[in-house]
C-alpha cells in the first residue's frame, strides 16, 4: 500500500477514534452537562461553578494537609533511618534482611514511597470532611452572631459554625497521628533492631521525632478535653423538666474535666520524659493510673447520679434555678420567641351588635369552608378537564371593590397522571400537554347555603371583581410533571379547551434549556434514556426543554441546604401566576436550646430566613432575606455572594401576599406552650404547661393547627391578616391563650399572646362543638342533613 494512503488511513482511524472517545465522554458526563445548561438557564452558573469549587478546594485543602503530615514526618524519619546517611553493614539472617530491605526502601524511597503511601493515609482520613463541605465553608465564611450562651458568654456563631468542625477535625487529625506514630514506631523498632546488630545506637533525633509525634498527640487530646466543656451543654439529662447542663454537670462533670485535663498533661510530659530517662517510668505510672481512675469517674454515671439523687434533689429548686434560667433564656432566643407580647384579653372589646360594620368586616372575612372540602368544590366545578387539577387551597388576601378581602385560591394544574390512557403517547406526554392553565379564586366568608361566589373563575380566567392575568400559563407548579415538557415545538402546545376544540399556545417564556443542535438532543436522548427525543422531527429552532418543573424539586435541586415548608403558595398579579415558597435555616447545635422535631431529625435554632419566589410561567427561581439578623443566611451569603437578594428588593406587588409560615408559628408555639414560664421557680413546678387546643372531626378529637384569619386583634382597628392558634392548658379542654402573629407589614412577625384569666372558664373550641351539638335546632337540622346524604 501506498505509504501516504496507509499515513492518511490511519490519521482518519485516529480522529474517529478520538471523535468516539469524546462522544462517549459526552453520553457518561451527560448529568453534568445537562445541570451546567440548567442552571444556566437559570441564571446560577456562575454559583453552580461556585459550589462544584468549593467542593473541591475543601477536599483538596484537607486532603493536602493530611497528605502533607504523612509525608512530611515519613521525610524526617527517612533522615535518621541508617547512622550518618550510610546503610549498616549486610544482615546475617533472612529475617533481618527483610528488615533491612523495608528500611532501605524508607530511606531512599523518598517520592517512590512516601508520596502513594502519604495518598493512601489521607484519602480516608478527609473524607468525613469533604462530606461536610458546605458547613466547612460557613465555618470559614462565619460572621458573629451578636449574642453570647448563658454557660461560657462565647458567641454563639462558635456553637453554630466552629465546635462542629473543630469536633470533627480533632477526631481525624487525633486519627492521623496515632497511624503515624504507630508506622513510625514500627520504622524506628525494625531500624533498632538493624542498629543492634552492628553495636551502633539509635540516633538521638529519631527519640526526639517520636517524642514531638506524641506531645502533638497528646496536645489534640487537650484539646477533646477543652472541647468536652461546651459537650456538656447539650446534654438531656434532666428531660423532660429542662434541658442542657445542671447543676452536676456544671459543678462535678466540668471539675472531672479540668482535673482529668491536668492529670492528662502530666501524663504526657512525663511519658516523653520517660522516652528519655527510664527513671522517669515510676512518675509517668503514678500519673497514668490517677488519669485513669479521673476518666472512670467522668464517663461513669456514678458520682454524677449519686450527687443528683442525695445533693440536688432534695434542694432542686435552689440547685437547678440558674440552669433552668440558662434553658429558658437560650431557648427563647433559638426560637425567636424574646420579643412576644403579652396580654390580657378583654372581654368588653367584643362588639355584641351584629349589624356593626366592624362585626360585619369580621364575618366578610372569616373563613367557612373547610379547606379539604372546597378543594373537592373546587375539582368539581373548575377543573372543567380531566387533565387539570387544583394541588391544593390556599388561603390569602385580595383587595376586592377597594376592600381588604381574606380569601381562597388555587391554580389549574395540569396532572400528567389524569390524561385518558387512550391519549398517554410521547407527543401528547412531552409535546401536548405541557402546562396548566390559571386559578380559581373564592371569599373566605363563602356561604355554604349561597350561590358561590367567584372572584376568578373559567378558561381563560374571568372575573366581574377587576382580576386579571396577562399570562395565566402555569409550567411550573406542585403537581408530579412528566421528566420533561418540549416548548414551543411543531406539535402544537394545548393552551385550554374551547368548545369542541383547544386553543394552541406556542410558549415564549425564557424557562428551560434550549434544544439548540442535535449534540444537545442526542446528550438529553441520553440523559432521559429517551430515544424519541434524538428521533422527534417537532422540535425547531426556539424549542425548549423544560424539566424539574415541580417547584420543591427545582428549589431543592439549586438549594439542598435550606429546609422548606409544607405549603407553598400561588399569588395572582395581573401580570403572572407566582409561587411564594418559604424556606428556613436550622441547626442542632444552640446551646442550651431544646431541640424539636423537624424534617430533617432534631434542630434546636430554626428561622424562616428566606422566601422564595418561583415564576409559574418561566420557572425563575428568586431568594429573598427576609430576616438578616440570622448568622447562618448571613453565612451563606458570605459564600454564595449575588444568591440572596434583600427583601426590600421583592416587588410590592408579591410582597403585599407574603405571609408568615404556619409551619414555623406551630414550632415556635409548642416551644412557647412550656416556655412561656420564664420564672425558674414556676418553670421547675411545670404548673402553666399549655397545648394546641382541640376540637372533633366528626366524633374524632383532633388537635388544631394555625390558621389564618383577617381580624384587628394587634392593633385596634386596623384588620390584618394573622395566623392564629388557641391554647388550652394542658390535659384540659378550656382555652387558656390565644396565641397570633402577624402576616402584614408592619406587623410582620410580631407575635401576640392573648391571656384568659385562669380563675374564669372561657370555653375551649372542643367545648364550643359540644354546646353547639348540644342545640336542639342544631341537632335537628344535622339530623336533616344527614338523612339527605349532606356534609
Amino acid at each position: 500500500m501506498n505509504p501516504l494512503k496507509s499515513r492518511l488511513l490511519i490519521a482518519i482511524a485516529g480522529i474517529i477514534a478520538v471523535a468516539a472517545l469524546a462522544l462517549a465522554w459526552c453520553f457518561i458526563s451527560a448529568g453534568y452537562l445537562v445541570d451546567i445548561w440548567w442552571f444556566e438557564s437559570l441564571g446560577y452558573l456562575f454559583y453552580y461553578w461556585q459550589r462544584t469549587l468549593y467542593r473541591y478546594v475543601v477536599f483538596l485543602s484537607v486532603t493536602l494537609l493530611f497528605f502533607l503530615i504523612f509525608f512530611l514526618n515519613f521525610w524526617i524519619a527517612s533522615r535518621y533511618l541508617g547512622t550518618s546517611g550510610a546503610a549498616p553493614a549486610p544482615a546475617r539472617n533472612g529475617r533481618l534482611k527483610a528488615y533491612s530491605e523495608i528500611v532501605k526502601l524508607f530511606r531512599t524511597g523518598s517520592m517512590r514511597i512516601y508520596t502513594p503511601l502519604s495518598l493512601v493515609l489521607a484519602f480516608p482520613i478527609a473524607l468525613p470532611l469533604f462530606e461536610r463541605w458546605e458547613q466547612f465553608l460557613l465555618y470559614v465564611f462565619s460572621p458573629a452572631a451578636g449574642v453570647q450562651d448563658p454557660v461560657y458568654g462565647k458567641d454563639i456563631s462558635y456553637y453554630l459554625f466552629s465546635y462542629p468542625i473543630y469536633s470533627l477535625l480533632q477526631r481525624r487529625l487525633l486519627i492521623a497521628f496515632v497511624l503515624l506514630l504507630a508506622g513510625l514506631v514500627l520504622l524506628y523498632w525494625l531500624e533498632r533492631r538493624l542498629l543492634s546488630q552492628h553495636d551502633r545506637r539509635m540516633p538521638a533525633g529519631a527519640r526526639w521525632h517520636l517524642s514531638i509525634l506524641i506531645v502533638l498527640i497528646f496536645l489534640i487530646e487537650v484539646w477533646d478535653f477543652v472541647l468536652q466543656r461546651y459537650e456538656l451543654l447539650y446534654t438531656s439529662h434532666h428531660q423532660p423538666l429542662f434541658y442542657g447542663a445542671g447543676y452536676v454537670e456544671m459543678t462535678v462533670v466540668l471539675s472531672l474535666v479540668w482535673l482529668a485535663l491536668l492529670l492528662f498533661l502530666g501524663t504526657s510530659l512525663s511519658a516523653v520524659y520517660a522516652l528519655h530517662n527510664h527513671k522517669a517510668l515510676k512518675v509517668f505510672a503514678a500519673f497514668a493510673v490517677c488519669f485513669g481512675l479521673v476518666l472512670s469517674l467522668r464517663h461513669s454515671s456514678f458520682l454524677p447520679g449519686f450527687i443528683q439523687e442525695y445533693w440536688v434533689r432534695p434542694n432542686a429548686i435552689e440547685k437547678e434555678k440558674p440552669y433552668i434560667q440558662y434553658n429558658i433564656q437560650a431557648t427563647l432566643a433559638a426560637y425567636n420567641l424574646g420579643g412576644v407580647q403579652v396580654r390580657d384579653f378583654d372581654s368588653a372589646r367584643i362588639p355584641a351588635d351584629s349589624e356593626d360594620p366592624k362585626v360585619k368586616a369580621i364575618l366578610r372575612n372569616t373563613p367557612v369552608w373547610d379547606g379539604e372540602l372546597l378543594d373537592d368544590v373546587y375539582k368539581q366545578l373548575q377543573e372543567l378537564r380531566t387533565y387539570y387539577n387544583f394541588p391544593t387551597v390556599d388561603v390569602d388576601r385580595y383587595t376586592v371593590n377597594g376592600l381588604y378581602q381574606q380569601v381562597f385560591l388555587s391554580a389549574r394544574e395540569l396532572s400528567h397522571n389524569q390524561i385518558p390512557e387512550a391519549a398517554r403517547n410521547w407527543v401528547n406526554e412531552h409535546l401536548s400537554y405541557t402546562h396548566g392553565y390559571g386559578a380559581v379564586m373564592t371569599p373566605a366568608g363563602q356561604g355554604g347555603d349561597e350561590p358561590m361566589t367567584w372572584f376568578l373563575r373559567g378558561i381563560p380566567p374571568e372575573s366581574e371583581y377587576g382580576f386579571r392575568i396577562e399570562q395565566p400559563g402555569i409550567y411550573f407548579g406542585l403537581e408530579n410533571y412528566s421528566t420533561y415538557s418540549i416548548a414551543p415545538n411543531d406539535a402544537g402546545e394545548i393552551d385550554y379547551p374551547k368548545g369542541n376544540s383547544n386553543a394552541m399556545a406556542s410558549y415564549a417564556g425564557k424557562g428551560g434549556v434550549p434544544l439548540s443542535s442535535f449534540f444537545r438532543k442526542a446528550l438529553f436522548a441520553a440523559y432521559f434514556k429517551d430515544r424519541q427525543l434524538l428521533f422527534t422531527g417537532q422540535t425547531n429552532d426556539r424549542s425548549r426543554i423544560l424539566f424539574r418543573q415541580n417547584i420543591l424539586e427545582r428549589i431543592r435541586a439549586i438549594t439542598p441546604y435550606l429546609l422548606l415548608d409544607r405549603d407553598p403558595y400561588l399569588v395572582v398579579t395581573p401580570q403572572k401566576l407566582y409561587w411564594i415558597q418559604d424556606a428556613y435555616t436550622t441547626s442542632d447545635r444552640y446551646p442550651e436550646s431544646v431541640p424539636v422535631d423537624s424534617p430533617r431529625g432534631p434542630v434546636n435554632y430554626i428561622r424562616n430566613s428566606v422566601k422564595i419566589v418561583v415564576d409559574a410561567y418561566d420557572g425563575t427561581v428568586d431568594y429573598y432575606v427576609f430576616d438578616a439578623a440570622d448568622p447562618i443566611i448571613r453565612a451563606y451569603n458570605r459564600v454564595y455572594p449575588g444568591v440572596f437578594k434583600p427583601a426590600d428588593r421583592l416587588p410590592a406587588e408579591l410582597a403585599a401576599h407574603v405571609r408568615y409560615p404556619q409551619d414555623l408559628f406551630a414550632i415556635q408555639m409548642a416551644v412557647y406552650a412550656k416556655y412561656h414560664q420564664t420564672d425558674p421557680e414556676v418553670f421547675y413546678q411545670q404548673e402553666d404547661v399549655w397545648e394546641f387546643s382541640k376540637t372533633y372531626q366528626g366524633r374524632e378529637p383532633v388537635t388544631i393547627s394555625p390558621y389564618y384569619l383577617t381580624v384587628d386583634l394587634i392593633q385596634p382597628g386596623r384588620f390584618d391578616f394573622l395566623s392564629l392558634l388557641p391554647l388550652s392548658p394542658k390535659g384540659r379542654d378550656n382555652l387558656r391563650a390565644l396565641a397570633l402573629v402577624g402576616c402584614d407589614r408592619p406587623h410582620y412577625g410580631q407575635i401576640v399572646v392573648y391571656n384568659f384569666p385562669k380563675g374564669e372558664l372561657v370555653y375551649g373550641p372542643s367545648q364550643i362543638y359540644a354546646l353547639v351539638n348540644q342545640d336542639t335546632s342544631v341537632s335537628q337540622q344535622f339530623t336533616l342533613w344527614d338523612q339527605s346524604g349532606s356534609e
